[in-house]
């Protein structure tokens, strides 16, 4: 493995204090925390003593050759860093290492840091938005949200950092707004946003297009049937092109399709419910290419299942300055590194064999720095 290639993506990552009374570099604390949250790492202890069980390794690399530091220093100079720059590095890397293919699925949602919150200065939990990339299951970039804002202000900036060329964009309904639609298509991707009350006149006229297609008869030949865990669950999909849409929604760029989603739930003990969902487009779908694309964005949720359960990022309470930004990047480094490699067991068990064996770490290191996956 070699250290040098991994060493190039964290240049972006300035290290402020003075070179001469520097023991510990600052890629060795970056290096070491990240290969210790692969290894199911929670905190800076768990970083301390994952390095120090693994020590023979790191120096075999020529890294913590003046010995391991405390505790706190993993934690000082991690909280000290610059989100603006780790998000540089990470935005490189992944450059690097992934190019979206034509009409790949890239979902946006939000997630809240639940253990962020800021006992001392009474600050509200840190609420991060990531990018998704659906096929490879890989994290492409996330944002922090202003202090006194929401998604709507974080997912332009992170839109405006990403190469959306080709790519298709789906995001809930919160987010659906002129300005991030024009943003979407101005970055060479299409959109796919979700529609609900929040644009009550866009909604409205939507719903009223697919009124004929609710009326009639359920067909429960189309669409995709699902039986597991005690429920039965059908989704069909309906796609009308745009212009049969009564009303001015020129503001909405390249606006070419119409989504309905007809989602049909049926579970043991309760009444067999039957929801709407729509949503509208700037790309001309068919009601398959839609169908999987819902299905796709909820990919998102999954991984931050993942982050909450296999790397218990809710339970993380770390917070002070910049760390529990800097730590969410870590992870989201992480986790795209573990999916990378293909041995086709869990995260959990891929963590575990990285605790114990360094080898099977290397080759979790390989895939994650590899070139470029298609």
């Amino acid at each position: 493995m070699d250290i040098d290639i991994i060493k190039q993506h964290f240049i972006i990552i300035q290290d402020g204090r003075q070179s001469a009374r520097v023991n510990y570099p600052l890629f060795d604390i970056l290096f070491g925390a990240l290969c210790a949250i692969i290894a199911g790492a929670r905190g800076w202890t768990d970083i301390r003593e994952y390095i120090l069980g693994h020590h023979d390794w790191f120096r075999q690399h020529k890294l913590f050759e003046n010995g391991v530091p405390v505790d706190d220093t993993f934690a000082r100079l991690i909280s000290t860093i610059e989100p603006q720059a780790f998000r540089e590095c990470f935005l490189s890397w992944m450059r690097s290492v992934h190019r979206l293919t034509q009409g790949e699925v890239v979902a946006i949602d939000g997630k809240t840091l639940r253990g962020s919150y800021n006992r001392e200065d009474r600050h509200s939990t840190i609420h991060m938005v990531s990018a998704y990339a659906s096929a490879n299951q890989l994290v492409l970039g996330q944002m922090k949200t202003d202090k006194k804002s929401n998604e709507i202000t974080a997912i332009p900036a992170l839109i405006q950092m990403l190469e959306l060329r080709g790519a298709l964009v789906t995001i809930d309904a919160m987010a659906c707004q002129t300005k991030i639609a024009r943003m979407i298509v101005s970055r060479g991707g299409d959109y796919l946003l979700a529609v609900k009350g929040n644009q009550g006149k866009l909604f409205n006229a939507v719903r009223t297009a697919f009124s004929p297609l609710r009326q009639a008869p359920l067909d429960k030949t189309k669409g995709q049937l699902e039986q597991r865990h005690g429920r039965i669950e059908s989704r069909i999909c309906h796609v009308l092109d745009a212009s049969v849409v009564v009303g001015n929604f020129c503001a909405w760029s390249g606006l070419q399709s119409i989504v309905m989603l007809e989602h049909f739930r049926v579970e043991k003990g309760s009444h067999p419910t039957l929801e709407y969902r729509y949503y509208i487009s700037s790309k001309a779908l068919t009601a398959e290419q839609a169908g999987q694309a819902i299905r796709s964005h909820w990919g998102i949720e999954s991984m931050h299942w993942i982050l909450d359960v296999s790397l218990q990022e809710d339970a993380c309470q770390i917070y002070r300055e910049n760390a529990a930004e800097n730590l969410a990047g870590l992870r989201h480094m992480a986790l795209n590194m573990i999916r990378s490699e293909k041995t086709g067991i869990s995260v959990p068990m891929k963590q575990k064999r990285c605790m114990m064996n360094p080898a099977f770490l290397e080759q979790v290191l390989l895939a994650g720095f590899a070139s470029v996956v298609n």
